[in-house]
């Protein structure tokens, strides 16, 4: 933490809540001290008590905990609750709408002083922010937005654009312009999660035709992964077979795990040599490592969520005003610099394209999101660079 930044936590906590000095977008994912928790502890107490009349509990409701990425974010929260003084309960949302409501519901009938939710399903997460508005349990969503709810998680524009010029600065330097025109595109989207990481993957294919602004519309082909390596493997398994032999296949999703299984299919198809792939989230460093044709990945950082997540819940239990969206702040993760991310993983000598980030064409694509009429209602969440 910065010397201005604590400095700013300590003045913030030994002020009344109606001056509380920190902001919650000077979060950057680094870590809490116990003693500034107790600070910021304190402060919340005198806001808003626990319900127990002792300490904080907060509910926790994982996306899934059948990933790295998931479980990184739960094992950052559960460890800054454990500084902090404050209980953790976990669910588990399986990626299904009605386990995330009757998990709510579960958090609800066990007094709970504020809920996390790491969610899928939009059309569910209107009924479970109804139950937590009519309980007045405030709420941090992660990466997929929740009306009335704080916004934590990706920058879904930047972080896709990123992504997709690495893919086509890739792809030109392996096979040249021509060939790269005539390859396909495969992007794979979470449709069911709604409009706002939907900019994640617009924005993918956004920052590869940046690069290549003329590439056939009809050699762009967008997959429903669900988010999960088995429905990843299985939609382009049925896909690979319908391009033709000799093409490049170019392959973008939603996240690591989306890529994975793409990747297996393009392996069991037999066309590994004609395919380069880049991912969302860089946290399958290892096999990012293993296969040569997983290009890299953006870097989302899950570890450090709960640096995040646990102080916006007590400041808002502290009643300070947290702007609408926190954002991670993204970079690009491949072999030859992994290990300058993760100590545990050794970098390859592979050489390496480095991204050349356009960001003339990318201020364009935020102006095209903000008259995107799919995000009419979300426009708070749309970053401005």
């Amino acid at each position: 933490m910065t010397h201005k930044l604590a400095i700013a936590f300590t003045a913030a906590l030994l002020t009344t809540s109606s001056a509380f000095a920190i902001d919650a977008s000077d979060l950057k994912g680094q870590p809490i001290t116990e003693g500034q928790y107790i600070e910021l502890v304190n402060a919340a107490k005198s806001v808003n008590p626990p319900k127990n009349g002792e300490n904080y509990v907060f509910g926790f409701a994982n996306l899934g905990r059948n990933a790295p990425f998931f479980l990184s974010v739960e094992q950052g929260i559960v460890d800054n609750g454990e500084k902090a003084g404050v209980e953790i309960l976990v669910t588990d949302n399986a990626f299904d709408g009605s386990t995330a409501l009757a998990n709510a519901e579960s958090y609800l009938r066990r007094d709970v002083d504020y809920v996390i939710e790491f969610q899928t399903d939009t059309n569910f997460g209107y009924s479970i922010m109804q139950k937590m508005n009519e309980a007045n349990v405030k709420v941090t969503a992660i990466d997929i937005p929740m009306p009335g709810a704080t916004f934590m998680g990706a920058n879904n524009p930047r972080s896709g654009f990123m992504g997709g010029v690495y893919l086509a600065q890739n792809a030109r330097a392996k096979w040249g312009d021509d060939k790269v025109m005539s390859s396909y595109l495969v992007v794979g989207e979470l449709p069911q999660s709604g409009a706002v990481p939907a900019m994640r993957t617009d924005g993918q294919v956004a920052g590869f035709l940046a690069e290549y602004p003329d590439f056939p519309e009809d050699q762009l082909i967008k997959i429903d992964t669900k988010g999960t390596l088995e429905e990843g493997f299985r939609v382009m398994s049925d896909l690979v077979g319908r391009i033709p032999q000799g093409v490049p296949i170019l392959g973008l999703a939603i996240n690591d795990q989306s890529i994975l299984g793409m990747l297996r299919a393009v392996e069991q198809a037999g066309r590994s040599d004609e395919a380069l792939f880049v991912g969302m989230g860089a946290d399958e460093g290892e096999t990012m490592v293993a296969e040569p044709n997983f290009l890299g990945s953006v870097g989302y950082f899950p570890e450090n969520y709960g640096n995040y997540l646990v102080p916006i819940a007590l400041m808002e239990l502290a009643g300070v005003d947290v702007p609408p969206a926190v954002l991670v702040e993204h970079k690009m993760v491949t072999s030859p610099t992994i290990c300058n991310f993760y100590e545990n993983i050794e970098c390859t000598d592979d050489s390496e394209v480095e991204l050349v980030f356009p960001e003339t064409a990318f201020e364009w694509h935020l102006k095209d999101q903000l008259v995107n009429p799919a995000l009419a209602d979300v426009k708070d969440l749309i970053p401005t660079k």
